[in-house]
């Protein structure tokens, strides 16, 4: 159809109908003036697909996130069916080694005289641990999120500073605090605690060790997880939700269970399922808070490795990796049963505060004390107990644990912390591991966030997504069980490689959730803007994206190379006694040099708290930028 234009004739409108035609001219002319055969068409789609940068990363990244992920889980699978070594032979006889059996599963699950004391006990008692734990961080967490960000209480700015310090503190850190502050001298290693030498307190074997301390440490480290997923809900919540009722005459506490607590619901199952997942899998608390009285999976694992019974162990780990994904099925059939959960939209108004009159000093003072005593008295107690010349009696210190520089018979042949040749070998082993882990896993995770955030909605940006998430699920104990398979399979155990391997595994859903919501908040335009100016690929990402989100993409680094400086349950089955680790050489000196335990544990968080302060200076990245996503 022609288009003729005011005062031009039909021979002038001639390009014109050329111009609206040359759409379908250009689909001829590329593949000739023959009609397109279906190679040609693949081949020219092949191209096209290659040419999107965005495809390239999620072909390369879907094929080595489906072998570093799913090969040491088949690998682990299989090794629950095979005569592992020599001394497995003697459990099922007439068998060598490498030999298919099925003793493993027979003594874990059905023989009466060890399914349970060695695998039904240890689940039960990590299951009720977990469940414990989860409960503790969701009402502590989710209380101290309520209570900042819906009523007028004061000190709000320095409660949520604190607040989140025992999640920047490694979760055994607590559990010697806690052994620290509570001990009497009527049990454990028969020395008192802060608690008994101050002020005279004892308390119950109890609740110093098993069951109750465990829950309660994993359920503090845990609540600052619960503060910041919940707290963020209620502070984007729409406030005309809560005026409509106030204007309808409803009381506060009908308020609270009718309108509040439904819409931050996906928070409080997300915080439960994530908290029970990571309970489950912990190691370092229930070590140092069992007393040999209180035994979980991880502990049992580690136990029958140590023992080369690779069978037994490789099954609890396995069953706590199909508890990871079952919590992720469950999680998601919860959210996907209701179809909306907008809690913000454009009508929000001024969120009106609860007035607590009196109590807002009240509430401030007793949130204060709780967040300092569980963020400040650790340090206090490491750093005593450091100083002990005997552990628990606070009348003799000594500075004999940090700076002597020869063996002395009070540190069992140890040298003062400070040159001490072992706190510095594993100093250097733990700080390049994690630079390494931080590079690749943050590094990964930009690329996998521009990806996946250009074909959004795509079969392949969803699988990527999907496994670049998965090692979050996964207990860290049972994926460093996997990875060991695999390491044995191409003769990588006990290298520092497979380390770093396992380590950027499980710490890429970090950098990849912050990748992801970098990237997802930049208008296409500013990239297009770029491809104009005939800019490559990488000099946009380096030029233009990277600077507008360094602080996003920056902790995105900083995470993996914070949890990894202070990992122990994910490298624990994996490092070599000869390349020790600050958390591997933490775990072995709590059984024999306390004094010099107590001191490292503080080195280590100290390292910790002034990289994660210097970093976030200069870039403006924090830890809590990167946590739940």
């Amino acid at each position: 159809m022609g288009i003729k234009l005011k005062g031009v004739g039909q021979k002038d409108s001639q390009p014109v109908n050329k111009l609206i035609q040359a759409p379908a001219l250009a689909g001829e002319t590329a593949f000739g003036n023959t009609p397109p055969t279906k190679w040609n068409k693949f081949c020219y789609g092949t191209k096209r697909f290659i040419q999107n940068p965005a495809n390239i990363i999620l072909v390369v990244f879907f094929v080595v996130l489906a072998f570093l992920i799913f090969y040491p889980l088949i690998t682990l699978v299989v090794d629950t069916f095979v005569i592992n070594n020599r001394q497995e032979t003697i459990y099922d006889k007439g068998k060598f080694e490498g030999d298919f059996t099925t003793v493993w599963w027979y003594r874990m699950l059905a023989n009466p005289d060890t399914a349970t004391m060695y695998f039904w006990r240890p689940l039960g008692n990590s299951i009720l641990m977990s469940l414990i734990a989860s409960i503790i961080a969701i009402l502590y967490g989710g209380i101290v999120a309520f209570f900042i960000t819906r009523t007028n209480m004061k000190g709000k700015k320095i409660i949520s500073s604190v607040f989140v310090f025992p999640y920047i503190m490694p979760s055994w850190t607590l559990a010697m605090f806690w052994q620290n502050f509570w001990q009497n001298p009527d049990i454990g290693n028969g020395t008192g605690g802060m608690a008994y030498n101050l002020l005279g307190i004892k308390v119950p074997e109890g609740f110093v060790y098993g069951l109750v301390p465990s829950a309660i440490v994993l359920g503090l480290h845990y609540a600052p997880f619960a503060y910041i997923l919940i707290g963020g809900i209620l502070r984007n919540m729409d406030a005309n939700l809560e005026e409509a009722a106030t204007v309808l005459k409803a009381n506060r506490a009908k308020i609270i269970y009718r309108i509040t607590l439904p819409i931050v619901l996906p928070a409080l199952v997300s915080t439960f399922l994530l908290v029970f997942s990571s309970s489950m899998s912990a190691y370092a608390v229930p070590k140092y808070l069992s007393m040999n009285k209180f035994d979980v999976l991880t502990t049992y694992m580690k136990g029958f490795m140590r023992q080369s019974m690779y069978g037994q162990s490789y099954i609890m780990g396995l069953v706590m990796i199909i508890f990871g994904v079952g919590i992720l099925m469950v999680n998601q059939y919860i959210t996907g049963k209701r179809k909306s959960f907008t809690t913000v939209s454009g009508k929000s108004g001024q969120i009106s505060l609860i007035d607590l009159k009196w109590g807002k000093w009240v509430s401030s003072i007793i949130f204060c004390f709780l967040s300092l005593f569980f963020a400040v008295i650790p340090l206090v107690t490491f750093a005593l107990e450091s100083l002990c010349v005997h552990t628990g009696d606070y009348s003799q210190l000594t500075l004999e644990y940090w700076i002597s520089k020869t063996p002395t018979s009070a540190n069992n042949g140890l040298k003062g912390l400070f040159f001490e040749p072992q706190v510095w070998n594993a100093f250097g082993n733990s700080l390049g591991l994690a630079v390494l882990c931080a590079i690749i896993a943050g590094t990964s995770g930009i690329l996998i966030g521009y990806a996946v955030s250009k074909r959004r909605g795509s079969l392949l940006a969803r699988g990527v997504d999907g496994m670049a998430f998965l090692p979050y699920l996964l207990p860290s104990m049972a994926l460093g069980g996997a990875f060991l398979t695999m390491a044995t399979t191409f003769g990588l155990q006990k290298t520092f490689i497979i380390l770093v391997l396992v380590g950027a595994v499980k710490y890429l859903p970090f950098a990849s959730r912050s990748g992801i919501n970098a990237m997802l908040q930049l208008s296409g335009e500013i990239e297009e803007a770029a491809i104009m100016m005939n800019v490559p690929w990488w000099k946009r990402m380096i030029r233009v994206i990277f600077p507008i989100q360094k602080s996003t993409f920056m902790s995105g680094y900083l995470l993996p190379f914070t949890s990894c400086m202070r990992e122990l349950s994910l490298f624990v089955l994996l490092v070599a006694p000869g390349t020790q680790l600050l958390a591997t050489l933490l775990d072995e000196w709590t059984q024999w040099w306390l004094q010099s335990a107590n001191a490292l544990n503080l080195l280590i968080i100290v390292t910790v708290l002034i990289i994660n302060f210097v970093v976030n200076k200069l870039t403006g990245a924090s830890i809590d930028k990167g946590v739940g996503g």
